[in-house]
């Protein structure tokens, strides 16, 4: 039986009206949307939502999150995920992102609360003989007026002299003859030392423009090239590119660097290996140890987190110290890495996925405890270097 005329009227004049109603609530959204997206870009600076923002907000997303909402769609990616995940509790992944509290991890409670607390907000990739959150690395970041102050220093030479090198008896096995493969700089270049530095005893004051990190730089490449590694010394004084620029010490010393770093790469395709020294702001108990009555400063890996090729980094850190452990056991304080909103997180560590950062001992250290760590990291290093180059040479000729 056919229905009515007014019925079938009815039914059309409905659905006309759910159509307006359709392309007015487009053309409100449209409209909003521009809206929105006006304020968001004529707003202050300092309340926009930064791309910082937005990867802190996600820092607790990890690719088993993601892989798990692809996992409802397609049960394929099931065998992406390791064997030993735990189910994903998505109430737990959706309180996280919205308040930024890691329910496994107090520090992300505290660290907005406790003035000072965010810097214990670094991850230990591999913990050495007695490190834990409250030992790590501190980097201090006075003004660059305290940097660039005058103060009296004990010369090197006159208190502790550097140690000879060692004569072969036999000619050098293996050498990269005339190639610098290692590139050694120091981004904090000043950072000095308190037993040489009579007039204070202020962790914060302990910067000098000769006796500094730059002496065991030019003493490591003096013990690589034992091992026939060649390397290249960088002596630019970042303070006092910083200081002619007008840049802030804190946040601009990595910046000033990095030209230099780039620049020395560009003119020498040898290099492989790029370290970063530096010496640590914590005290001596710390950075201290005795191996064979012999008294070494100890050396921390910091990895740049905010790198996106850092687990490459981390590999070479990771074996480093591996083989720090087996011959010094103790001397690696072990591997950090730094990441996240407000700090420098990459290190110019993309310049290369041999680029290292490396704490070298500490406030309190002296130059002899300096160089025994130098000559025993340089011996580490040959072996890890010569390894590698046989390793590649044969890979060279499968090929």
């Amino acid at each position: 039986m056919r229905q009515p005329n007014r019925f079938r009227k009815r039914v059309f004049l409905f659905s006309k009206h759910k159509l307006l109603m359709i392309a007015s609530g487009f053309i409100t959204a449209f409209f909003l949307m521009f809206i929105i997206v006006g304020m968001l870009t004529s707003i202050d600076p300092n309340y926009r939502v930064a791309s910082n923002t937005v990867k802190q907000w996600t820092t607790n997303v990890t690719q088993e999150h993601f892989l798990s909402l692809m996992i409802m769609e397609n049960r394929l990616f099931e065998e992406a995920l390791p064997d030993d995940t735990p189910p994903i509790d998505m109430w737990k992944v959706a309180f996280e992102l919205g308040t930024n509290v890691r329910m496994h991890d107090v520090r992300s409670l505290l660290g907005r609360e406790i003035p000072g607390f965010e810097m214990y907000d670094q991850q230990i990739l591999i913990a050495g003989e007695g490190t834990d959150y409250t030992n790590l690395t501190v980097e201090s970041t006075p003004p660059l007026d305290i940097v660039l102050e005058e103060r009296e220093a004990t010369p090197v030479d006159d208190e502790q002299k550097e140690k000879p090198e060692e004569e072969d008896t036999e000619e050098q096995e293996k050498t990269t003859e005339d190639k610098n493969v290692v590139y050694i700089y120091n981004t904090h270049n000043r950072e000095s030392f308190l037993p040489h530095l009579p007039d204070t005893d202020d962790p914060n004051d302990a910067f000098h423009h000769e006796v500094n990190i730059m002496n065991i730089s030019n003493q490591l490449a003096k013990d690589l090239a034992h091992y026939g590694i060649g390397s290249e010394v960088d002596d630019t004084d970042i303070g006092e590119i910083l200081n002619e620029r007008g840049w802030n010490y804190s946040s601009d010393s990595y910046t000033a660097s990095k030209e230099v770093v780039e620049a020395a790469l560009t003119n020498n395709n040898d290099v492989r290996y790029v370290f970063d020294l530096h010496r640590d702001s914590v005290r001596e108990d710390v950075t201290t140890t005795e191996i064979d009555g012999e008294k070494y400063a100890r050396i921390m890996f910091v990895i740049g987190g905010d790198n996106p090729e850092h687990e490459k980094n981390y590999a070479l850190a990771n074996e480093l110290h591996n083989l720090l452990e087996e011959k010094y056991h103790g001397l690696s304080r072990g591997v950090i890495m730094y990441e996240g909103a407000g700090r420098n997180g990459v290190y110019n560590q993309d310049v290369s996925e041999n680029a290292l950062t490396i704490e070298m001992g500490g406030v309190d250290n002296t130059m002899e405890e300096l160089y025994n760590t130098s000559e025993v990291f340089a011996e580490i290093f040959s072996e890890y270097y010569w390894d590698a180059e046989a390793v590649s040479a044969n890979d060279e000729e499968e090929k």
